[in-house]
C-alpha cells in the first residue's frame, strides 16, 4: 500500500520536507507475505528556488585549454580564469563554492569551485544556452539545482519494504541469474525464484561483482580490501555492517602464492582495493579501474564460461587435482571444480608449479575491521557495497576508506557521486529488528531529485535503522514485488536495468 504523507517516524526529519497530506499508516499488501509491508512516502516540494543552469567544465590545470575541459569543479584559481574568459565572450558567470560535509573519517572542508551561468525554467532553455556556450569555445552541461544535494526540501519519493521476522517465516538473501557473469532484470529473477520481493544489490563491472561477494558461505567475488560491506545471516534475521578484507591463497606442494581475484577479468580491478602491485593505487576508489599486469584469478562454476586470452591456466577437478595446464586462457570449468587463470609473471609461476596429476589447494580467509576471522558458513552472505550509512544507530559514513573521495586533484567523481543527488538503494535493520529495503528515486526534476550520501545516511537513521548500508544506485536502483512489479520509477528512460546480483525476500 502506498501512503502519500510523512509517517510519524519521520516527523523530525530535517533533511526533507513532508507534503501537507494527512498521515496514512503503513499496511501489508495482499500480494506480500505476512510480516512484509511496503510504503511509499512523498517528501518535499518543488519551489521557485529550483532552476536549470549551465554548468561550465574546467580544465585540470590553471593554464589548460577550456575547449576540451572535462572536470566539473576545480581550484578557485582555475574557476576565476574560466569565469574571466566567459565574461570576455559576453556571458555573466557565477562562481559557486562546493563544500564537503563532515564524514566519519574525513572532516568538513571545501571540495572546490564550480562555474555556472543563467537561471532557466526548463531544461530546453538551459540546453539552448549551453549551445551558445559551446559555440564560444567552452564545454559543459546542464544541471537542475534541486539535484545539487544541498536542498533539504527537494521533492523525493521514498519506497520502504520492511520485513518483520516476528511474522515473516521466509528468508532474505542474494541471488543472480544462470551464471554470475551474466545479467538479469530484478523482475525476471523474482519470477524465476518465486520470491515475493527484491532490490538491486552490488555493482557489476565487466562480467563480475564489484566487491567481496559471499553466497551460502562460498566466496564468489573478489574483495575491495577494507571497504564496507554487509553480512546477512539467519535468513536475514541478523545483519552486521563492517569493513572486510579477504585473502585467497593457492598452495602447490611447499610453495604458495596469493590469488589476486575471484571470478573477474585478470588485470582489471574495478573499485581498486586489490593486492599485489595494482596501479595507480591499492586503496579503494569507487568506480575507478585499477590494473595489474601480473595476476592469478580463480574461477568457480558459478561464473559460467571464463574469459579467454593470453597467459596460462590450470584446470582443477572437485578435489583440486590438475586435469590440464594450458598456455592460453578460457577453458570451461569442470563440475564442482575450478580454473586458475594467470597473466604476466604470475603465468610463469603457475606453469612452473602446476602439472597434470598434481593437487593444488586453495585457502580463504575473510576478516572484519578488527582483524577477526569471519567464518563462511552455509548461512553466511556478504555483500561488499557501500558506503556504510548507519552503525549502532548513528550516522557513520567512511567516505575516505570506502573510496568515495578520489585521490588527486580532480574531485569530479566525488562531487557528482557523493555530494550531488542521485537515485539510491539501501539495506538496513531497524531498531525493532525489521529488515529494510529502501529505494529513493532521483534525477527526475520536480518528481524526485534523489539524495547525496550524507542525506541518504540521515534518512536511514530517521527510518529507524540501527545498521544500514548503501547499495548500487543510479539507474540500477529498483524495488519490485511479485504482485505489483516495479514499485519505484527507475531513472533510465528504458526502465529497469539488468543486474549482476540482487537481494530477494523469499516466502
Amino acid at each position: 500500500m502506498h501512503s502519500k504523507a510523512l509517517p510519524p517516524l519521520l516527523a523530525a526529519l530535517t533533511i526533507l520536507l513532508p507534503t501537507t497530506a494527512a498521515p496514512a499508516a503503513a499496511a501489508t499488501s495482499p500480494t506480500l507475505p505476512p510480516g512484509v509491508t511496503l510504503t511509499t512516502h512523498s517528501l518535499g516540494s518543488q519551489d521557485a528556488d529550483d532552476f536549470w543552469t549551465v554548468h561550465v567544465y574546467l580544465p585540470a590545470t590553471a593554464d589548460g585549454p577550456v575547449n576540451t575541459a572535462g572536470t566539473a569543479l576545480g581550484s578557485r584559481e582555475i574557476a576565476d580564469r574560466v569565469a574571466a574568459l566567459l565574461r570576455e565572450k559576453g556571458f555573466e558567470p557565477r562562481i559557486e563554492q562546493v563544500d564537503l560535509p563532515s564524514f566519519a573519517d574525513r572532516p568538513a572542508g571545501v571540495l572546490g569551485w564550480t562555474v555556472r551561468l543563467g537561471r532557466y525554467a526548463t531544461s530546453e532553455a538551459a540546453a539552448a544556452a549551453l549551445t551558445s556556450v559551446r559555440a564560444a569555445g567552452f564545454t559543459g552541461g546542464t544541471r537542475y539545482t534541486a539535484q545539487d544535494g544541498t536542498d533539504p526540501h527537494a521533492p523525493q519519493k521514498v519506497h520502504v519494504l520492511r520485513v518483520d521476522f516476528r511474522q515473516f517465516r521466509g528468508s532474505v538473501d542474494t541471488d543472480f541469474g544462470p551464471a554470475l557473469n551474466g545479467m538479469e532484470t530484478l523482475t525476471d529473477l523474482i519470477a524465476s525464484t518465486g520470491a515475493a520481493a527484491g532490490i538491486n544489490a552490488q555493482w557489476f563491472y565487466n562480467r563480475a561483482p564489484g566487491g567481496l561477494y559471499v553466497k551460502g558461505g562460498k566466496l564468489l567475488g573478489s574483495a575491495t580490501q577494507g571497504r564496507g560491506g554487509i553480512k546477512i545471516s539467519h535468513g536475514g534475521r541478523k545483519v552486521d555492517v563492517d569493513a572486510y578484507t579477504a585473502h585467497v591463497t593457492l598452495h602447490a606442494g611447499r610453495s604458495s602464492t596469493e590469488i589476486d581475484g575471484v571470478n573477474r577479468l585478470p588485470g582489471e580491478i574495478w573499485n581498486c582495493g586489490g593486492v599485489g602491485g595494482d596501479q595507480p593505487t591499492e586503496k579503494p576508489q569507487h568506480d575507478l579501474k585499477c590494473t595489474d599486469s601480473s595476476e592469478l584469478v580463480r574461477f568457480t562454476p558459478e561464473f559460467g564460461l571464463p574469459p579467454a586470452g593470453e597467459g596460462a591456466e590450470a584446470v582443477l577437478d572437485a578435489r583440486g587435482i590438475v586435469l590440464a595446464v594450458n598456455t592460453t586462457r578460457g577453458a570451461s570449468i569442470p563440475p564442482g571444480g575450478s580454473t586458475i587463470q594467470a597473466i604476466g609473471d604470475s603465468a610463469t609461476w603457475l606453469l612452473a608449479h602446476a602439472r597434470p596429476g598434481d593437487r593444488l589447494t586453495v585457502s580463504e580467509r575473510v576478516e572484519d575491521s578488527r582483524g577477526r576471522h569471519v567464518s563462511l558458513t552455509p548461512d553466511t552472505t556478504i555483500l561488499q557495497v557501500g558506503p556504510t550509512l548507519v552503525r549502532d544507530g548513528q550516522v557513520s559514513v567512511n567516505a575516505f576508506a570506502d573510496g568515495l573521495i578520489r585521490e588527486g586533484s580532480d574531485q569530479t567523481f566525488t562531487y557528482n557521486w557523493t555530494l550531488r543527488a542521485n537515485p539510491r538503494s539501501m539495506i538496513g535493520m531497524d531498531d525493532r529488528g525489521r529488515l529494510m529495503l529502501v529505494v529513493v528515486d532521483g534525477r527526475q526534476a520536480g518528481y524526485s531529485e534523489g539524495l547525496g550520501i550524507e542525506q541518504t545516511a540521515k534518512l536511514m537513521k530517521q527510518l529507524g535503522a540501527e545498521e544500514a548500508m548503501n547499495l548500487d544506485g543510479g539507474g540500477s536502483s529498483v524495488l519490485a514485488t511479485a504482485g505489483t512489479g516495479i514499485v519505484n520509477r527507475p531513472s533510465d528512460a528504458a526502465g529497469q536495468r539488468s543486474l549482476g546480483n540482487v537481494i530477494l525476500v523469499r516466502p
